[in-house]
């Protein structure tokens, strides 16, 4: 169980509820947030990221007592955000964006407890090979593209995709680990066996 107030995770991401367990916290509630996710004229990417996951936080924070944690992800090819895809056709347009070239990954976290709020944002580098189109077509025909920024998920078959990286692996998943930890610690929810990520 996790130690300290209550935890309300601001998403239904099956995926970031899976990386809290990885660090031993497990929220008491699940809530997520019905918000307009449509970017504002000329917003940055960065800019965008950062006030979806302030605002998923705060949408929460109205409706559940406790420590509201709220994340969003986002994929970012130049200046342009791929979000998730609304069908197997915008999912392939996206694997084409990226083939062969480098693109980031934004992941903001918000935790809220009332009015106070801490935030963080977590960028990573990637690069993807150049993908066939079978496999692209393979790829959108399996069903993993869905409900993910960019069109693809980094911890199911798209690893094969990216031979390099640089950054958090747990943020591309949809929620940085070490940085989330230390933002709950300090609403005084802690992982019972330490905090952050490790690897050799």
């Amino acid at each position: 169980m996790t130690d300290g107030p209550r935890l309300v995770l601001a998403s239904a991401s099956p995926r970031r509820l899976e990386l809290l367990a990885q660090i031993g916290i497990a929220p008491d509630a699940i809530s997520p947030a019905d918000i307009d996710e449509t970017p504002r004229k000329d917003e940055t990417p960065r800019a965008y990221v950062a006030r979806m996951a302030a605002e998923k936080a705060a949408c929460v924070a109205l409706a559940e007592p406790g420590v509201v944690l709220a994340a969003d992800t986002t994929v970012v090819a130049g200046r342009r955000i791929l979000g998730k895809p609304e069908d197997g056709a915008e999912a392939a347009a996206f694997l084409r964006l990226l083939s062969g070239r480098r693109h980031r990954v934004l992941t903001a976290v918000t935790v809220q407890s009332g009015a106070r709020a801490r935030h963080r944002l977590v960028e990573t580098t990637l690069r993807f090979r150049p993908l066939s189109a079978a496999e692209i077509a393979a790829y959108v025909a399996s069903g993993e593209w869905r409900g993910k920024a960019g069109g693809y998920g980094i911890q199911g078959r798209a690893a094969a995709f990216a031979p390099w990286m640089q950054g958090s692996f747990t943020a591309v998943v949809g929620l940085p680990l070490a940085e989330t930890a230390v933002l709950l610690e300090s609403f005084g929810i802690r992982a019972p066996h330490g905090t952050g990520e490790s690897g050799t």
